[in-house]
């Protein structure tokens, strides 16, 4: 699985989760070059605070486009150390 933006390959993994809809991939594994930290949180009821990434490739910033929950909340186990993806980055297998 990939997750791809602007033409360029932000992380490459065959060890993916799926929740909610949403592929999450090790975070460990994402190209650092491509990520600046967002101040934005968000708060999911089940799944705990969520923090976000810019995603930068080029001159262009796609803005809170990759979050990843730190310290997820019992029973959204799946999600520790992993960041997912929206506002345009394709997912590909």
């Amino acid at each position: 699985m990939k997750a791809i933006w602007n033409g360029a390959t932000l992380i490459e993994s065959d060890d993916t989760t799926l929740v909610e809809g949403n592929r999450y991939f090790p975070i460990d594994l994402i190209q650092q070059s491509h990520f600046l930290p967002s101040q934005t949180t968000t708060i999911c009821p089940w799944k705990g605070v969520a923090s976000y990434f810019h995603v930068v490739v080029g001159d262009r910033k796609n803005l809170d486009a990759a979050w990843t929950y730190k310290n997820p909340k019992t029973g959204a186990e799946a999600v520790a150390g992993r960041i997912a993806f929206w506002k345009g980055v394709e997912i590909e297998e």
